[in-house]
């Protein structure tokens, strides 16, 4: 029988962890890295039958590796602190690593809640994102931000999905999107990118298209509407703070010369 590893890494999670463990019961184990919480976020993750480890913060990808090189399963189950996995999805993750099947991992949909109201458009759904792979088929990347999954082998897809309760608020909304705006314009510095008034004019209308036209986010009422302004905004403060940290690195440049 295969073993199941669910993976979590958090940080000052105490409001959503507990609902996010519950739904993880069905694993063989749960491995919870957590990288500098305050709350009490490991005490809930202890009580609720988690092995927790601690590191310093360097960024999503390095967390997610190793929570992974902790995990003791054959099969990995990737899950953030703000999802949940339904009762008929852990029905579904059993039945796929308990078969035959050729796969060595599995996208999963996933369905966001935002502000109240569960999202169906706006490129958030289905949303399907590898989740549950063979440990030793997959690893994921460096990335500061934005990390993945790089599998070797063949994918298959889930029909039931995650519950992400990403957005209960617009402070929760506001602080992610700093958060992972500045995380992503480090990596975009990291990755040699320039920052250009082309790609913040260009980039930016392009995001608020991709979500409110193409993505049929009208279809999601006014709610459709502020994803796909917020969601442009944050493409937008990306690239200005991507053109800030270019001058700091420049001037940094200009006195260490």
């Amino acid at each position: 029988m295969n073993k199941l590893s669910a993976v979590v890494i958090v940080k000052n999670e105490e409001r959503n962890l507990t609902r996010c463990l519950e739904s993880l019961q069905f694993a063989d184990e749960i491995i919870v890295v957590d990288t500098g919480s305050t709350d009490k976020t490991p005490i809930i993750a202890r009580e609720l039958g988690a092995k927790v480890y601690h590191i310093e913060w360097n960024g999503f990808g390095p967390a997610k590796k190793n929570a992974v090189d902790n995990a003791t399963g054959e099969w990995i189950l990737s899950i953030d602190a703000d999802e949940e996995i339904t009762p008929v999805l852990a029905s579904e993750i059993t039945k796929a690593i308990g078969s035959n099947q050729d796969f060595t991992g599995y996208y999963i949909p996933r369905k966001t809640n935002f502000l109240g109201r569960w999202i169906n458009h706006s490129r958030w759904y289905p949303d399907y994102v590898l989740r549950l792979f063979r440990k030793d088929k997959g690893q994921f990347t460096d990335s500061l931000v934005h990390e993945k999954v790089i599998l070797h082998g063949e994918t298959g897809k889930f029909r039931n999905y995650i519950k992400h309760y990403s957005y209960p608020d617009t402070k929760t909304f506001f602080d992610k999107l700093d958060r992972y705006s500045t995380l992503s314009a480090q990596e975009l510095l990291k990755k040699g990118r320039k920052f250009s008034v082309f790609a913040l004019i260009c980039k930016t209308v392009a995001s608020f298209c991709r979500h409110y036209i193409t993505g049929a986010g009208f279809l999601d009422g006014l709610e459709g509407f502020i994803i796909a302004v917020l969601s442009a905004y944050g493409v937008f403060i990306r690239y200005v703070k991507l053109y800030y940290l270019e001058k700091t690195s420049h001037k940094n440049e200009s006195f260490a010369s």
